[in-house]
């Protein structure tokens, strides 16, 4: 949602928000991290939380790109954010046994498609294909949490007890 929102701000002219959102969008990878920490200890939540972070200022640029209509740039951000992207499968994969790196980055992958989309639709001023990107997008974030949130438990299932 922060993302969708944050592609807003920076796309529509004047958008007052824009850094507010980008904040809080920010803030969201800062809880991601945290949330890992009970489990998989105060460092590798660091680390997730630096990985997830870059994603977003990656993502960030890739917008300023796309608005520039820089596609030099836009390739080289492309290429960069999709290498975030194995590392944060690398990272979750080797965290956690449940989750395998090939399946992961397909996961990864797929939720930069659908960015992408939701940017590109913006650019174009093309709502309905907006909404369309966004209704996937969002179902495309809760079966990864879920896939990734299954594995942790299947982990880790004595923390999971009631």
């Amino acid at each position: 949602m922060w993302t969708s929102n944050y592609i807003t701000s920076a796309t529509t002219a004047g958008a007052e928000d824009q850094k507010d959102v980008l904040k809080r969008l920010l803030k969201n990878q800062e809880d991601i991290g945290n949330a890992v920490k009970p489990v998989y200890g105060e460092e590798a939540g660091n680390q997730l939380t630096a990985l997830l972070k870059e994603h977003i200022v990656i993502a960030g640029d890739i917008v300023q790109a796309a608005k520039a209509g820089n596609k030099a740039k836009l390739d080289q951000l492309n290429k960069a954010w999709y290498k975030n992207a194995d590392d944060i499968a690398a990272f979750l994969s080797k965290a956690n046994p449940n989750l395998k790196n090939e399946q992961l980055k397909e996961l990864l992958y797929k939720h930069l498609e659908m960015v992408a989309d939701d940017l590109s639709a913006s650019m174009k001023k093309d709502w309905g294909a907006r909404i369309v990107s966004i209704d996937d997008g969002m179902s495309h974030i809760i079966m990864m949490a879920d896939t990734i949130s299954t594995a942790v438990v299947k982990q880790f299932p004595e923390k999971f007890k009631k």
